[in-house]
This record gives C-alpha cells, sequence and structure tokens, in this order.
C-alpha cells in the first residue's frame, strides 16, 4: 500500500492513538518502515511497505475490530483511486 493509503488508515482511526506504548492502557498504533531498523539477522527485511505496530489497550473488543475494519476500507480505497 501506498503511504498516502497508510496515512489515510491511520487518520481515519477513532479508538487508536498513533504513538509508542509506555505501558498504558490505550490502544497505540505506529507505522514504521521495519527494514530500517531490523537487526534480529543478518539478513534484511524483505517485505515492502510499512510496518503497521499495533498496541491492544483496554477497549471493547467488538469496538476495535469495528475501527480497525473501516481503517482498512479507508486505506482500500484510497489505494484504489491512484
Amino acid at each position: 500500500f501506498s503511504e498516502l493509503a497508510v496515512d489515510a488508515l491511520c487518520d481515519s482511526l477513532k479508538l487508536f492513538c498513533m504513538g509508542y506504548s509506555w505501558g498504558g492502557f490505550e490502544s497505540l498504533i505506529l507505522p514504521c518502515n521495519i527494514a530500517a531498523v531490523r537487526s534480529a539477522t543478518s539478513e534484511r527485511w524483505r517485505g515492502g511497505g510499512q510496518t503497521l505496530r499495533l498496541h491492544i489497550g483496554l477497549e471493547d473488543v467488538a469496538d476495535l475490530i469495528d475501527d480497525l475494519e473501516n481503517a482498512f476500507s479507508v486505506m482500500h480505497s484510497v489505494n484504489e483511486s491512484k
């Protein structure tokens, strides 16, 4: 997916905030380029595009799923309109 589509996904989320987890209770999302920071093996990450790191908080699971489903629909719409 394009960077624009991933940005649209993040912007459309209602229950997830963007940021790192410091042990809090809220749900968070963080887009990152895993290839730039992967150091666990000598091989480079071969996946393309951004990785979305999710921290799931204490919100209702069904509400979180609905929020993610909506955001993925937005991402697909933006990606298809390119």
